[in-house]
């Protein structure tokens, strides 16, 4: 009992005490909070990437891709069993696109995937993340009328239309002028391209007519990175300007599938945007009809009428190894014998989640030696009380404490000092973490600075996820340094002999 009654006045009358409990709280309460940040981020970007990305990857490095996917779908079904629920063919190629802005063409290299909408959406989340709600629903590359939020208003059928109409109205005026200007009907001046001065002209591409493109061509579906650029109003709120939007038509430019590849270009008409909010998929990735991008790099057999792909996404069961079930293809597909790359969505984005995770572990080791500097105080601190009650020690010593009731008083000082400081440092943690974000606002208000920019995170609010586990080892870490840190000081005490301690001065 006396152990208990000296521990608690200790605990109640000593400052230096207070100090050791407020390092392990302030340890314990950061730990718990970037542990929680980080949890939060992670899982976000872990939802961002397979948002896109089914289980398995299954890609050619073959020019002319995987000749008959059916066939290759039917064997991996039967290697993996009811591992696999969905599968589906499509095309990756190199692209460059290219679309008007007030006059001004406006090139950018994109990933274009040609996809299968009726099994597309079976493997992967990318539904989701399209903005208009029908599309949601159910893929179409048709053109809706509107339908696609605020921020895309005008978009849609009629949109194009009345765009297009001014613009046929503005080209027959200027027609018109020139026409006067040279005093030769619109009629007469259509000469032959092959008797302008211009020896090129001839054979440049012609943009189609007006009217030509009243009609929306084969539908696209944009990152909206690549639509937009992301930046402040004037009154600072984050806001998409978009240089293109559904109605609007596109050009696209890629290699064919043959040897050498030629370039082919066609017109495509912008549907839909998506937005995943990762900025690697959004300023990169565009979508059209599996079977149109086939149709224009010749990949579909003349003989057979089957298209070629150039991957193959695998959606596996909830639960399943993804591991083993790429080692299984691999085994069966080894890349001595055949040009296929087998991998896992996670092995796809394997640098950018091994940097994650490693940022996450030096985190956590750097943040917990602010513990094991709490330690280090609360030994300094035991060795001192030692010191002083030197005299008391010989005292409980003659009166028939034994060396291990001295020691135990000290451990179990040590004990309650990481109890309460780990027991208050969780409360203050979970606190910060559940109020982050109002926390966020205050820090902005104060400084005049966002603590993070939606315009690079795009995160509007901060995530966070509490692992109960993560909490519990945090909690019982700093427990376990401050009983580490005492038991130098208390064997030092269970060690000093009656006769000598009662002599102390």
């Amino acid at each position: 009992m006396y152990k208990l009654l000296l521990c608690s006045r200790y605990l109640r009358t000593r400052y230096i005490a207070l100090a050791s409990i407020i390092s392990v709280m302030l340890g314990v309460a950061t730990m718990i909070v970037v542990n929680s940040v980080m949890a939060g981020f992670q899982d976000e970007m872990h939802r961002r990437l397979h948002g896109i990305l089914s289980d398995l990857v299954f890609e050619s490095h073959g020019v002319e891709g995987i000749a008959n996917p059916d066939e290759l779908m039917k064997e991996i079904r039967e290697t993996l069993g009811d591992e696999v629920v969905a599968m589906t063919p499509n095309v990756h190629i190199p692209s460059m696109l290219a679309f008007k802005v007030r006059d001004q063409w406006i090139t950018k290299p994109i990933t274009l995937i040609g996809i299968d909408t009726k099994s597309y959406a079976d493997v992967s989340d990318f539904s989701t993340f399209l903005l208009h709600p029908d599309n949601r629903a159910r893929l179409d590359f048709s053109l809706r009328d509107g339908g696609f939020g605020s921020r895309l208003e005008p978009a849609g059928k009629a949109y194009r239309q009345r765009r297009l109409a001014m613009e046929l109205a503005y080209q027959d005026q200027i027609e018109q002028m020139v026409a006067l200007t040279a005093d030769v009907s619109p009629e007469e001046d259509a000469t032959d391209p092959a008797a302008s001065d211009d020896p090129f002209a001839a054979i440049a591409p012609k943009a189609p007519s007006v009217e030509s493109m009243m009609e929306p061509h084969t539908g696209i579906v944009l990152g909206i990175s690549i639509a937009s650029i992301r930046q402040r109003d004037s009154e600072g709120d984050v806001a998409d300007y978009f240089l293109c939007r559904p109605g609007d038509d596109v050009r696209l430019t890629f290699p064919t599938a043959g040897m050498p590849p030629d370039a082919v270009s066609d017109y495509f008409t912008v549907v839909d945007l998506y937005e995943s909010k990762m900025s690697e998929y959004d300023a990169n990735f565009a979508f059209v009809p599996l079977e149109k991008l086939q149709w224009l790099r010749g990949m579909i057999d003349p003989k057979t009428g089957v298209g070629a792909a150039t991957a193959i996404q695998i959606k596996l069961a909830d639960g399943a190894d993804l591991n083993a079930a790429r080692d299984k293809l691999q085994a069966k597909y080894p890349p001595h014998l055949f040009s296929y790359r087998i991998q896992t969505w996670k092995d796809m984005q394997g640098p950018l989640l091994a940097a994650v995770q490693m940022e996450t572990t030096l985190l956590n080791i750097l943040l917990f030696l602010i513990i094991a500097v709490a330690g280090f105080g609360i030994l300094a601190t035991f060795f001192m009380i030692v010191v002083e009650k030197t005299k008391d020690i010989g005292i409980l010593k003659s009166l028939g404490a034994s060396s291990r009731g001295v020691m135990s008083i000290f451990m179990t000082y040590g004990f309650s000092l990481g109890i309460v400081g780990s027991g208050v440092g969780m409360i203050l943690g979970l606190v910060f973490v559940v109020n982050i974000n109002r926390i966020a606002a205050l820090v902005e208000q104060l400084t005049g600075r966002e603590v993070f920019d939606p315009t690079i995170y795009y995160f509007q609010k901060i995530p966070t996820i509490i692992h109960p586990l993560t909490v519990a080892w945090i909690v019982l870490g700093a427990v376990l340094i401050a009983v580490i840190a005492s038991v130098l000081p208390a064997l030092r005490a269970a060690r000093l002999h009656p006769v000598e301690a009662l002599r102390y001065e």
